[in-house]
């Protein structure tokens, strides 16, 4: 289940009445002994009668070690779910933000019905960090016939100048997630191109610690791997 990027408040109704109905609680963590923002997210719907079950997902880009946690992860589940049903409970899996966008238990789910068809899965979605960005910074994320683009930000200013025409050529509105060190030169980029003055930069929205703010306010220096940009390249013909 997604339970938003941060803020406790942005869980669903359904979220909180899965957790609460739960007996088992998984979530997952970077590395062994860690919290997991999943779990800081959904702490105060979580009670200490609840099992707590971390899954270890861990940072890297290999296939090989990805596969093989998706893999120990639905097997975890898929045993846990099984005793859990034998006693009249049941398991959710907390997932950062959306359960469907670019979320890690995607995998797991897909692993979960090729090793454990018989499993039965539920897909309860929570806010995505794009959504509440725009929201807390009053922008509209979308307007009208425009198009809306969500990509990972590109390694590559050569690779972001593509995606920015493409996005200008669509009317797209353009979400660009897991901004992080790259803010050092898509700053100047997107300055270079006047786009500053009609984007969004958002980092760890619904934390304390969260910054919503116009990107021409923005220094142009690294960023939290939760950070992201919202850009629109012109707006529709009717407006107020």
């Amino acid at each position: 289940m997604g339970v938003g990027p941060g803020d406790p408040r942005l869980l669903t109704v359904a979220a909180v009445e899965a957790i609460r109905a739960a007996t088992v609680v998984a979530y997952p963590v970077a590395r062994l002994g860690a919290s997991g923002m999943a779990a800081t997210i959904a702490a105060p719907w979580i009670t200490p009668e609840q099992r707590q079950l971390p899954l270890l997902f861990p940072m890297v880009s290999a296939a090989a070690p990805l596969r093989q946690a998706w893999h120990a992860a639905a097997d975890t589940l898929a045993a846990a779910t099984v005793e859990a049903a034998g006693q009249g409970g049941s398991v959710v899996l907390l997932c950062e933000g959306d359960v469907s966008l670019f979320a890690s238990s995607s995998y797991v789910l897909l692993a979960l019905r090729q090793r454990h068809p018989a499993v039965p899965v539920q897909l309860i979605p929570g806010v995505s960090a794009a959504a509440a960005a725009a929201a807390a910074g009053a922008w509209p994320l979308a307007l009208q016939q425009e198009g809306l683009l969500i990509r990972p930000t590109p390694e590559t200013p050569e690779a972001l100048e593509v995606l920015l025409d493409r996005a200008a050529a669509g009317a797209e509105v353009l979400a660009l997630l897991k901004l992080g060190h790259r803010w050092a030169w898509v700053q100047p980029l997107l300055q270079r191109r006047g786009l500053l003055e009609h984007a969004l930069f958002a980092q760890r929205v619904g934390w304390p610690d969260a910054l919503v703010a116009p990107a021409r306010e923005v220094a142009a220096t690294a960023s939290p791997y939760f950070s992201l940009l919202l850009i629109r390249q012109g707006w529709p013909t009717v407006l107020p």
